[in-house]
């Protein structure tokens, strides 16, 4: 349940026990005969076992001078994206579980990918300024397979459709970076046709 950072200190890194009660925003855990407090993101609500069930949650330990806050997370998706998130000026823990309780993370992904301010600036508590920092913060901490795992899902065809994602990594092979490539095949993929091969998909991004 716990373990130590690089400097040496104890961290919570999950907690495994009963799962005593659940509201959208904070759970309560049992372990050891011990109640654990834990705010949540709405999408780790929707994943939460039934009250009364064994239950392991995946936290991340905030201290501060004041308070010392746990959150809880249900995958490692979610808890990575929010610590990405704390690496935004600006953003603090609450606005951070803010975000990934309005769009999931790899909605967040896709937002940075494609520079979606707007949606990002619709969630409550970020305003367009913030969202602007969000997306040139993070964008150029995706890896690879994040950033394309996210242009693929930005857009539901492209999601669907093999022939897209083939058309971005033939692009990338030709030398465009990831994030230009992506918004490439998007740009064009309402117009490609269904009997469209993968060539003539990059031939239309490529002459668009």
């Amino acid at each position: 349940m716990r373990s130590t950072n690089d400097e040496g200190e104890w961290m919570i890194t999950f907690l495994e026990g009963t799962l005593i009660e659940k509201h959208p925003a904070s759970v309560v855990i049992m372990v050891g005969g011990m109640g654990y407090s834990v705010a949540i993101p709405l999408s780790s609500y929707e994943r939460l076992p039934d009250i009364n069930s064994p239950c392991r949650i995946l936290t991340h330990y905030h201290v501060r001078e004041d308070a010392h806050t746990l959150f809880g997370f249900m995958t490692d998706t979610e808890r990575g994206m929010f610590e990405m998130l704390l690496t935004v000026s600006g953003i603090g823990p609450r606005i951070a579980l803010s975000v990934l309780s309005g769009l999931s993370a790899r909605e967040i992904r896709g937002a940075v990918v494609d520079g979606d301010v707007k949606r990002l600036s619709s969630i409550s508590g970020v305003g367009k300024k913030m969202a602007e920092r969000i997306v040139v913060d993070l964008r150029h901490k995706l890896s690879e397979g994040d950033a394309l795992e996210a242009g693929s899902s930005a857009s539901g065809k492209m999601e669907g459709d093999t022939r897209l994602r083939d058309a971005v990594l033939a692009l990338i092979s030709l030398g465009y970076k990831q994030i230009d490539a992506q918004k490439m095949i998007r740009g064009i993929s309402d117009k490609s046709g269904k009997d469209d091969g993968v060539e003539e998909i990059v031939r239309k991004a490529l002459t668009k």
